[in-house]
């Protein structure tokens, strides 16, 4: 059933949207470099699987940045997926540097930039040495704000750095103006006294940035709630304030709320089944060898021996692409 929102588009409007024509290149590119596989089974069990797998969001694993980064969707599946790959990490209390975090990144999107992660340790971070040891859900949430919103978030360092200097980038001065002629822009030292900028003015720059832009932003009027309870801020506090902000997450929709971070009853009982699949499995092995036959204690002493080598039990990776 056609949404309400589809009807109320336009067909190239609602394409472009929905970023239809980059998953329909993709389909075909990967079509074409994996057709003599993918003619085994029928080209329209091919596009139904890559679409499934779009819709899910299991698309983006394994996958190049560039794809990853590509759409929001693509965006907020790498985050739904990093989240439940790495859940552990937090429910077990452990905490990890930036390298280790970028570590797992890495292992989801082989070529994702170390510089993203470098930004989203930064806003945990503050002015603390880049070593130091992150929570999960602290590095999470402040990688999700700059991962998805990065376009953004650019422009808005800018604008930032125009306003510390003592410049409006929402103002156009004519030479001929008086107004122009008198007024008088602090100075540097002037401007260091006062800590950040000035959070009404800041709203006003953003505002407007979010009018003449398309990429994605945050709803601006949850970053003018945001603005609305400070006079004055710093980047970094509006970064930080950004990632905190439960209706932001909600409005984003890749993650949970961080009092339920650490639950996915879905994911859960998956890994519990496949547990529990690894225990018969090994106990019918463990049976088989006990049997009476001609090479049985042989046979028992190789699978002792490969039950001992770590590569052996580790599961291989597949890298599916779609």
């Amino acid at each position: 059933m056609l949404s309400p929102e589809r009807l109320a588009l336009p067909d190239y409007e609602y394409l472009a949207q929905r970023h239809v024509l980059t998953y329909m290149e993709d389909a075909v590119c990967q079509l074409l470099e994996n057709k003599e596989d993918i003619s085994q089974y029928g080209i329209a069990r091919f596009f139904t699987e890559y679409f499934n797998s779009v819709c899910q969001g299991t698309h983006i694993l394994f996958r190049e940045f560039s794809f990853i980064q590509a759409t929001p969707h693509n965006r907020a599946s790498f985050l739904r997926a990093f989240w439940r790959c790495f859940r552990t990490v937090g429910k077990n209390g452990d905490l990890l540097t930036m390298r280790e975090y970028h570590c797992l990144l890495q292992l989801l999107c082989p070529d994702f930039p170390l510089e993203l992660t470098q930004k989203a340790a930064r806003i945990v971070l503050m002015d603390d040495a880049m070593d130091c040891l992150m929570s999960f859900s602290d590095f999470l949430f402040a990688f999700q704000i700059q991962f998805y919103y990065s376009e953004f978030l650019e422009s808005v360092a800018a604008i930032y750095q125009d306003l510390l200097s003592g410049k409006n980038p929402n103002t156009v001065i004519v030479p001929t103006s008086s107004s122009g002629q008198h007024r008088q822009r602090p100075t540097l030292g002037e401007a260091s006294v006062l800590e950040g900028v000035e959070a009404s003015l800041f709203y006003q720059c953003l505002e407007n940035l979010c009018d003449r832009h398309k990429y994605s932003c945050p709803p601006p009027a949850l970053v003018k709630e945001v603005l609305s309870n400070v006079q004055r801020l710093t980047f970094y506090g509006f970064l930080v304030a950004l990632s905190k902000h439960h209706g932001i997450n909600q409005a984003l929709g890749a993650l949970p709320d961080k009092g339920d971070l650490m639950h996915d009853p879905a994911m859960d009982e998956a890994l519990e089944r496949l547990v529990v699949r690894s225990r018969l499995h090994r106990t019918s092995r463990q049976h088989r060898a006990k049997e009476p036959g001609a090479f049985g204690f042989q046979r028992r002493e190789k699978l002792e021996a490969l039950e001992r080598e770590p590569s052996a039990s580790a599961p291989t990776p597949y890298s599916y692409w779609w």
